[in-house]
């Protein structure tokens, strides 16, 4: 992994943390609605899979440690046993779907797709049952609550697709893996 590489992870890792600044709203079963997600569909987008779950990774790590990161200033090992916690891991796998699904020459459906599946679904599929488990409510009532969240994160899906195919027509190498770099550089 490369400085520039480094450097793309941490800067995506405070994106994320910077738009939790915002602040939130929370909804019936203690999880709250913020722009974080916003910054997790970015990551896997723009970074691919692998720098965009290590730029999550980072912030994880800083929210672990106490460092307060989250919507609302939340941080502390405390949250990852909060009905959050499902949401949290979601943080780390989603990146890596977004950038599967993406690739490196993004086009807008597939962004678009890969923030659906991995953005909102694959959050979904990993925050729903922590916080039926968390809430001790049942599956079928945390999915109704969590269709709150759904709006928004369709809107988010919108911003991020414009934006990584706004990024892509100005800066394409930023979309480039190191080893394409490297061979271009060679030659």
């Amino acid at each position: 992994m490369s400085a520039r590489d480094i450097a793309r992870i941490a800067v995506f890792a405070a994106l994320t943390a910077a738009m939790g600044l915002v602040g939130s709203i929370t909804v019936a079963g203690g999880v709250p609605i913020t722009l974080q997600s916003l910054g997790i569909m970015l990551a896997g987008a723009v970074l691919g899979p692998w720098r965009g779950a290590a730029s999550m990774g980072l912030l994880m790590l800083g929210v672990a440690i106490g460092l307060p990161l989250l919507a609302g200033g939340r941080g502390g090992i405390g949250v990852f046993v909060s009905p959050t916690a499902g949401y949290l891991m979601g943080y780390v796998v989603a990146p890596i779907v977004i950038g599967l699904i993406v690739g490196s020459r993004p086009t807008w459906w597939r962004v678009a797709l890969g923030c659906l599946i991995g953005g909102i679904f694959a959050v979904y599929l990993l925050g729903i049952p922590g916080q039926a488990w968390l809430t001790e409510l049942s599956i079928g009532e945390t999915v109704i609550i969590s269709l709150a969240f759904l709006p928004g994160d369709l809107t988010k899906m919108v911003v991020a697709t414009l934006i990584t195919m706004g990024l892509y027509r100005a800066y394409p190498r930023a979309f480039e893996k190191e080893q394409q770099r490297a061979a271009a550089v060679s030659h």
